[in-house]
């Protein structure tokens, strides 16, 4: 859908670029009410220059990023110049913290700006070191004048407020580098939003949350674990294992090219070699034979479920690490492109011990059968973080694309001045 001008100048849009080890995305969604995002364009490319949710490349991973952006941009019809972004990798950490502050205006009730006071008196009372940076600072819960267990203090009297908070950090160098790969587009990022966060935001419900639940997004390159409880996030973890390790799996097993055992993983892909029929035969194109070979479907599943054991055991192990295993009675929800892998939800049954389903993102409108899956829950989960937490942008931060020479004239004078 192409917004004209004079619609676009009536129209609040906000952008999202989900970073992603095998893919980018950006999504232009357009607020057409309080808590109504509607999808207009995407723009989505293979992945380059990253690993495990890491820039490795700066100038493969800037040019991809580029590439989405661009595709997204024209066709919306607009030109972006800020963003939310998702970020994940095994560099991510969290800290607790407590804050507290005397409420402004106690007899008036308690203010938004005294929340983000005592969230910033919680931040302070964090020694962050120095090549770290804090990604978000997030309430656990409050205690007013005593009153303990606060979900939402917001226009309750009291004097002095409390805070229970996680301080969520990244290694400078590769929040650094991933700013610099978007913003080297004049996209400014109006928000850094945990992967694992924005994955939560696009499957849960509030029931699960406020119950007690565990949210494993298994991408290409990590698998992003956080933990919810009473209604709010309480652990998060990114663990070194994803899809391209059960896909490196059946490529070194069955000796054929990643793009071919990919595709297997795909079509044929299985957990449960139990459930596939002894006689069913795979069409495999392997190195040094000429055309297609058949290979037994049951021997793909024994592969693809040792990794399936692995990433279900590391899941466990760290949720009992959490502390968190026995507060957990609405389960497991997987999600991530190997979420639906046949045989995932019933082998996590039988690990976890626990209720396990595949989440899919829901809550936006506009979106296609294809981003319904739960490849595309963090993508779709950065716009719905925007809409909870984040600030529209506005039609004055989005214009229409300038022409390509003109574009290049501006850059070229740009590289001219000093930094």
């Amino acid at each position: 859908m192409n917004l004209t001008k004079q619609n676009r100048q009536a129209t609040e849009l906000v952008a999202a670029v989900d970073v992603g080890t095998s893919k980018i995305c950006a999504l232009v969604a357009e607020l057409r009410g309080p808590n109504d995002l509607r999808i207009i364009a995407s723009g989505q490319v293979p992945s380059r220059g990253l690993s495990k949710g890491l820039v490795d490349n700066m100038q493969q991973a800037s040019a991809a990023i580029g590439e989405a952006i661009s595709e997204v941009e024209r066709r919306a019809a607009v030109q972006i110049d800020r963003a939310y972004v998702g970020i994940a990798g095994s560099h991510i950490e969290i800290l607790g913290g407590r804050g507290q502050i005397t409420v402004a205006r106690p007899l008036r009730g308690v203010t938004q700006d005294d929340v983000d006071h005592v969230l910033e008196n919680a931040r302070a009372n964090v020694a962050v070191p120095s090549n770290r940076v804090v990604i978000h600072v997030l309430p656990r819960s409050f205690t007013l004048d005593g009153q303990k267990n606060i979900h939402d203090p917001l226009g309750m009297r009291g004097y002095r407020l409390e805070a229970d908070a996680i301080v969520i950090t990244g290694a400078q160098a590769a929040v650094s580098n991933l700013v610099e790969c978007v913003q080297s587009h004049g996209v400014q990022i109006e928000d850094l939003v945990l992967e694992p966060l924005a994955s939560g935001e696009a499957v849960l419900t509030q029931a699960e949350r406020q119950l007690g639940v565990a949210v494993a997004d298994i991408g290409a390159g990590t698998t992003d674990l956080a933990i919810f409880l009473d209604g709010t996030l309480w652990h998060t973890r990114v663990l070194d294992v994803g899809g391209d390790h059960f896909t490196r799996d059946l490529a070194v097993a069955l000796h054929a090219p990643i793009p071919t055992a990919e595709a297997v993983k795909v079509r044929y892909g299985h957990v449960l070699p139990t459930q596939v029929p002894p006689d069913d035969r795979i069409p495999v194109s392997v190195f040094g034979e000429n055309g297609m070979q058949p290979v037994p479907r049951f021997y793909v599943a024994d592969i693809l479920r040792a990794r399936a054991e692995e990433v279900l055991e590391l899941i466990l192990k760290e949720v009992k690490r959490s502390g968190y295993d026995g507060l957990l009675p609405a389960g497991v929800v997987l999600t991530g492109g190997v979420a639906q892998m046949a045989g995932l939800r019933q082998l996590g049954r039988e690990m976890l011990q626990l209720p396990v389903r595949v989440g899919a993102p829901n809550g936006l409108a506009g979106l296609s059968e294809e981003m319904r899956q739960p490849a595309y829950a963090t993508t779709i989960g950065l716009l719905l973080w925007a809409l909870r937490f984040g600030r529209s942008l506005s039609a004055e931060k989005v214009r229409p694309p300038a022409p390509p020479l003109l574009d290049r004239i501006v850059q070229w004078l740009r590289n001219l001045l000093p930094e």
